[in-house]
């Protein structure tokens, strides 16, 4: 799995499809399995218990808050985004493309979507490297498991965000305003969220910005690996969507989230008691050759796929058109900007493992138009 994650998670799928390990209770890897899973959020709870705040709701209180957040996330709210998408990206495009060599996830993508994070949420855009260093922290913490480390970054971030909120209760801020100003009037079941989780809310905002950095990152390692594609692009941009749809199926993002059983169920001829803990292996089920034929080929002509990256169901990625903007804007810029895309480094660049699939860095040596 260290060596190569995707293709680890499909000899499973081919091998033991409704698996068991310490680490990560049962994990589904079929696609079949994995859509039954989030059709069913009676059986398969998100209300797990490594989540004790909204995000983890079943409905109804999760249809409520659903309901209350969307129209941040339509199609009239991505139109108004895209303007400042592209000022962004081109402001971070223009001295990356004056240099030989550049790092595309520390030099674009990160402080990208850190900055269309602050404007959904209605934060300072200055802030986005505030953002940046409190995640990296928290992963690093996160990782090695110290629990003081953890407890200091949360607090620095809690603190971040009660300033936000404080700010808009003094000034009463319109609901419409952002999503920061929609929390603190969101009424779920004749009650409203606390400031705790208010936070807990905004901080999976925060932290969902790392998926948008995985994925640009890995967008572009495609298009630098194969300069046909490139070619292909350039020449059509009308292209690009299909683009950002295949790289997010064939090679996504985000490996897993889980669910919790709320009854004894059977699916793959394996019995999986009540209580368990169950991992949705999104990165495995979107690469099932019986759903998607050659699976690891990039193709622009295979309509729409109905792939598994946002997950599915009622708990399905909110953010998903803003991610999807994101990336269509910025491949777009890069494309219209540079004549060729190239690997600077010999060899792949080293991928990050469970729970993600981004690049810690990713050199390339971009020859501008």
């Amino acid at each position: 799995m260290l060596r190569d994650q995707r293709r680890a998670y499909d000899r499973m799928r081919e091998t033991c499809p409704v698996a068991y390990s310490d680490l990560l209770g049962w994990s589904l890897f079929r696609y079949d399995d994995v859509l039954r899973a989030t059709a069913d959020p009676r059986t398969f709870s998100n209300a797990t218990r490594r989540h004790a705040v909204p995000n983890g709701w079943d409905p109804p209180e999760h249809t409520l808050y659903r309901q209350a957040l969307e129209p941040h996330f339509s199609p009239e709210r991505m139109w108004t985004l895209e303007p400042g998408c592209r000022r962004a990206v081109t402001s971070l495009l223009e001295p990356l493309l004056k240099r030989a060599e550049a790092d595309f996830v520390a030099d674009l993508a990160e402080p990208y979507a850190l900055e269309m994070i602050c404007e959904l949420l209605g934060w300072p855009a200055e802030d986005w490297s505030q953002l940046r260093d409190w995640t990296r922290a928290n992963q690093h913490a996160s990782f090695t498991a110290e629990t003081a480390d953890l407890a200091a970054v949360a607090k620095t971030f809690s603190a971040y965000v009660l300033r936000q909120l404080d700010a808009r209760r003094a000034r009463a801020a319109d609901p419409s305003e952002d999503i920061t100003a929609g929390l603190l009037a969101l009424d779920v079941a004749g009650k409203r969220l606390s400031d705790d989780e208010m936070i807990s809310l905004l901080r999976n905002y925060v932290a969902g910005a790392g998926t948008t950095v995985a994925a640009l990152g890995i967008a572009a390692l495609h298009l630098a690996e194969d300069l046909a594609l490139q070619r292909q692009l350039r020449a059509d941009t009308s292209l690009v969507p299909a683009f950002v749809e295949e790289t997010l199926r064939c090679d996504g993002p985000l490996v897993a989230n889980g669910r919790t059983t709320s009854a004894e169920v059977e699916i793959g001829g394996r019995t999986i008691p009540v209580g368990e803990h169950v991992s949705l292996m999104w990165m495995a089920a979107d690469r099932d050759e019986h759903v998607f034929p050659q699976p690891d080929a990039i193709r622009l002509d295979r309509g729409p796929t109905p792939h598994l990256a946002f997950g599915a169901g009622i708990h399905r990625c909110p953010g998903a058109p803003l991610v999807r903007l994101e990336m269509r804007v910025a491949l777009e810029e890069l494309l219209a900007r540079s004549r060729t895309l190239s690997l600077a480094v010999a060899d792949p660049p080293r991928r990050t493992v469970y729970p993600g699939n981004g690049l810690g860095a990713l050199p390339l040596r971009p020859i501008r138009r």
